[in-house]
């Protein structure tokens, strides 16, 4: 596809926008008049869940430069390990949270909110039980490490901070996984776009926190609390409004929980529990091993191009996540031709934004982080090479896991997805001792072509032929 149709294609989409978010039109009973109820409720989630990431990167590219300065390289690097690990823990769910969004979706398709119901009420009580055992486990462990050698600080600020800054951020962690359950049940229900409203408020109530901590000088421990502390207020009050509202009829309730549904719920998310730890290892794993190979004060010179760059992908992946659920619920219907057209759309799409905006990044970022960060940071082109190919990779297995998620093949995404994780870190380890930060990015590329878009080449069109086989 040449540079001018992939522009064209990405131009149509807000026309498209603008003919489906009319509303409902036809019957939606026929599969046609499905289909576009799908399409308009997937572009609405993803009209509204790249606002609410364009509102959440707005915040994080201004805390960047002020909290670098005020913090300090060092302390810097600490905060940006943590950073690291939001990500790295998010399988601390158990798998859960994506468990109730396929299971959700599923039962939506059928037109079972009874199901829906018992689904949310047990996964609530599920994951309030894993949050309870993660800040039990940590108050047992907490006197007995030396919390300051997982970020490979010297300075004794730095050190002091160590442990109360962890202890913050689990604490906020914790509280994190049974409030997020929220956004799960709205995009299984297609309310994506009700998410990213509330993601966006949470988004500037963690900038105004963050701001206002630093303005009164405050410890890196009241930082982390400030940035975590809005999503979570976010979420309480979005899980409030909706179940008292909009979907009563999935309201959690005592009486709807059970230990059966529990343990399906559970069992459900196994499978993306081990997919989320491979995919954390590989994808989130490299601030950790620079500042264990290379120091913490090394951690900057990779993480604030990478934070830029990753401005390509998340807007993307928010535009790409209300495809799970109308790819699960479409399936379940039995519109296997509906789920093919679109994942082929959204592989074209995707790899194509991402191409026009990596390029030109790979040759701007150093003038833009020049005036970002002033003289703080100058990363390697090496680096920012690696980093623009990166996106455009990233941006095609996004599109594509999203299908896969839908049409529920986790398993051969947890075998690729380990594998590539296994190749990642290994490589990761030997080249950034060889030839610095840009090593982590270079074992990226390496792993994810050689595990990942080989065996998905020939992996993906025979799902797709026993889709159409069991339409039939």
């Amino acid at each position: 596809m040449t540079a001018a149709a992939t522009l064209r294609r990405i131009g149509s989409v807000p026309l498209a926008l603008l003919n489906d978010l009319r509303g409902p039109t036809g019957d939606l009973e026929s599969p046609e008049g499905r289909a576009r109820e799908r399409r308009r409720r997937v572009m609405m989630s993803a009209m509204m869940s790249m606002a609410a990431k364009i509102v959440s990167v707005g915040t994080a590219l201004i805390t960047v430069p002020i909290t670098l300065h005020y913090l300090g390289t060092e302390r810097y690097g600490m905060w940006m390990i943590m950073s690291s690990l939001v990500a790295m823990l998010s399988f601390a769910d158990l798998g859960m949270g994506n468990g109730i969004l396929n299971m959700v979706a599923t039962a939506y398709g059928r037109n079972d909110m009874g199901a829906v119901r018992r689904i949310v009420s047990s996964g609530l009580m599920m994951l309030t039980l894993v949050a309870i055992v993660v800040m039990t486990g940590f108050a047992i462990a907490y006197p007995h490490v030396e919390w300051f050698k997982l970020f490979n600080v010297a300075s004794p600020l730095a050190r002091s901070e160590a442990g109360p800054a962890i202890a913050v951020f689990v604490a906020g962690f914790a509280l994190a996984i049974p409030t997020g359950i929220i956004q799960r049940v709205q995009m299984g229900l297609q309310n994506g776009f009700v998410a990213s409203m509330w993601l966006c408020g949470g988004s500037v109530l963690a900038l105004a926190s963050v701001l206002l901590a630093v303005h009164y000088e405050a410890s890196l421990p009241w930082l982390v609390a400030a940035f975590l502390g809005g999503p979570i207020v976010a979420n309480v009050l979005n899980t409030l409004v909706y179940f008292s509202g909009a979907r009563r009829d999935a309201r959690p309730a005592i009486s709807a929980a059970s230990w059966e549904t529990g343990r399906l719920v559970l069992r459900g998310g196994m499978l993306f529990l081990v997919l989320q730890v491979a995919a954390a290892v590989t994808y989130n794993s490299h601030n950790i091993i620079i500042a264990q190979i290379l120091g913490a004060s090394s951690v900057a010179t990779f993480a604030v191009p990478e934070r830029l760059f990753s401005l390509i992908t998340m807007t993307a992946s928010m535009a790409l996540a209300p495809l799970w659920p109308a790819y699960r619920e479409s399936i379940e219907r039995g519109d296997s031709a509906w789920a093919r057209q679109t994942l082929l759309r959204s592989l074209r799409v995707a790899i194509g934004y991402s191409a026009v905006l990596s390029i030109p990044l790979i040759f701007l970022s150093p003038w833009i982080i020049h005036h970002w960060v002033g003289g703080a940071v100058n990363p390697p082109f090496l680096l920012l090479l690696g980093l623009g190919i990166w996106k455009i990779l990233e941006a095609g297995g996004l599109a594509l896991g999203m299908f896969l998620n839908g049409a529920h093949e986790v398993k051969p995404q947890v075998v690729i997805a380990t594998a590539t994780a296994i190749v990642s870190i290994g490589t990761e380890i030997a080249l950034v001792r060889v030839i610095g930060v840009s090593g982590a990015v270079i074992a990226t590329l390496f792993a994810f072509t050689l595990c990942a878009v080989i065996p998905y080449t020939m992996l993906v069109p025979r799902i797709l032929r026993k889709l159409d086989g069991s339409t039939r």
